[in-house]
């Protein structure tokens, strides 16, 4: 292979991607998609709240009423003893933004039924109230009815809510505060931009070489190029405008970030990281937050300990190794068909194993050193989204290194397959491909 004539097709696929406009807008908007991913909670949070909103309660079990309390987003108005139809029939007039009806007490079952009224659905935060308020005046009652002096008291003694303060020990044994939830959005993160990234890039590759294939652009360059120089041209060529892409996002992305923070205040976007952390671990059964001083600190002592020179490291070599495997496997599959539509079959193989990987990596934070999550990160099709969502946990040595030995190794035997697929199937028109003209020219020399 002329490597003089490969960094010329490099150089050609890099100059045609980057000036399109395709690429500058994909650059410029995806970091302010990232950063609205950021910003936009704390916005939301802040923007969100309803303030001011009436509820009118006819309480006929005449428990639940002192718990319904005045706040900043709801008022209540006591309409006991008042005939529901006929309040439904002026529930306009009384401009309600919802009527709730509260049937009187069962004294067998000691509860009650609750019913809501409103012109709108009723928006979760304030059913959540609704409920909250009735079960407190139910569970009050409850307690009282055992007339057991102090019963309250001793329930809420009982009562345990222990938190579990995490740290991780070196080899010396200094010992340091971690957050489990950290580490975890950490991977997710890593997680969805490894695998979009690598099913991006590979699939423009496979575009690239079907666009010039169908305008029979590809009949000229094959007269001065042979195939192989052609193909790896167009892949690295690809890869060079991804690391290019990515590397603008991430320094654009904090820009705006920043930017942000100091126009909003960075306390607030630290208390919606807080309160995100917090649903986070909720959605993931793990244990609630410590409190926020205690939280706050295992955070900022994760952010600081973390090998951010690892991870970054990391995501470049498995991203180059995953991108070369896959895009080498699209440029075959590109040069076998006239038209995106005749790649969905040939495609299947290929994109099944991106989405096993991209599945077992989205768990890879509750077992990272379970068996599937370890064979996924030492399988190649799979290891270069299953390791990195394991790297933030801390992966031994041996475990990175012989996983990328078995990429690397794949990528050259995957790589001169596809090769030999792409040398005649570039050239060849009239004819849908199949599997078995596949294996047909991988078997010729």
């Amino acid at each position: 292979m002329n490597f003089r004539i490969t960094n010329v097709i490099i150089s050609r696929e890099y100059l045609t991607r980057v000036r399109k406009k395709s690429f500058l807008l994909t650059t410029f908007l995806g970091p302010i998609f990232f950063a609205a991913l950021c910003i936009l909670p704390t916005v939301i949070m802040l923007m969100a709240d309803g303030k001011g909103k009436k509820i009118g309660v006819v309480d006929g079990s005449g428990i639940v009423m002192p718990y319904m309390t005045d706040s900043e987003q709801y008022d209540y108005t006591d309409y006991s003893g008042i005939p529901v139809d006929s309040l439904k029939s002026r529930y306009f007039d009384l401009d309600l933004d919802a009527l709730v009806v509260i049937s009187a007490l069962d004294t067998v079952s000691r509860s009650v039924s609750v019913s809501a009224y409103s012109q709108k659905p009723l928006s979760v935060d304030m059913k959540e109230a609704l409920s909250r308020n009735v079960n407190e005046a139910v569970e009050e009652y409850r307690l009282a009815s055992y007339d057991i002096k102090g019963l309250k008291q001793i329930l809420d003694e009982v009562k345990a809510d222990i938190p579990v303060a995490t740290y991780t020990m070196d080899e010396e044994g200094r010992e340091t505060m971690t957050s489990s939830e950290v580490y975890m959005i950490v991977s997710l993160v890593l997680t969805l931009i490894i695998y979009m990234f690598i099913a991006m890039f590979s699939s423009m590759v496979m575009q690239s070489v079907i666009e010039e294939k169908s305008s029979r652009v590809v009949e000229v360059l094959i007269s001065s190029v042979n195939s192989l120089e052609l193909m790896f041209g167009k892949i690295i060529g690809v890869a060079a405008v991804a690391l290019t892409q990515f590397f603008l996002w991430i320094v654009l992305t904090a820009v705006l970030v920043l930017a942000a923070g100091a126009v909003m205040g960075m306390d607030t976007l630290a208390e919606t990281a807080r309160m995100q952390g917090e649903m986070t671990a909720v959605a993931g059964d793990m244990m609630p937050p410590m409190g926020l001083d205690s939280e706050m600190s295992a955070v900022v002592s994760t952010l600081l300990g973390l090998d951010y020179m690892e991870i970054l490291l990391g995501f470049i070599v498995y991203f180059i190794l995953g991108y070369l495997l896959y895009a080498s496997l699209f440029a075959a599959i590109g040069s076998a068909v006239e038209n995106e539509a005749d790649t969905q079959q040939l495609q299947m193989p290929v994109t099944i194993p991106l989405l096993i990987a991209f599945f077992i990596a989205f768990y890879a934070y509750k077992s990272p050193d379970s068996q599937i999550v370890f064979w996924g990160s030492m399988i190649p099709f799979t290891s270069p989204i299953v390791m990195l969502a394991r790297i933030p946990f801390g992966v031994p040595f041996w475990e990175i290194a012989l996983s990328v030995a078995i990429l690397l190794g794949t990528f050259v035997c995957m790589a001169y397959l596809s090769a030999k697929i792409y040398k005649i199937g570039i050239l060849m028109y009239g004819k849908k491909t199949t599997y078995k003209d596949l294996y047909r020219w991988l078997k010729q020399k």
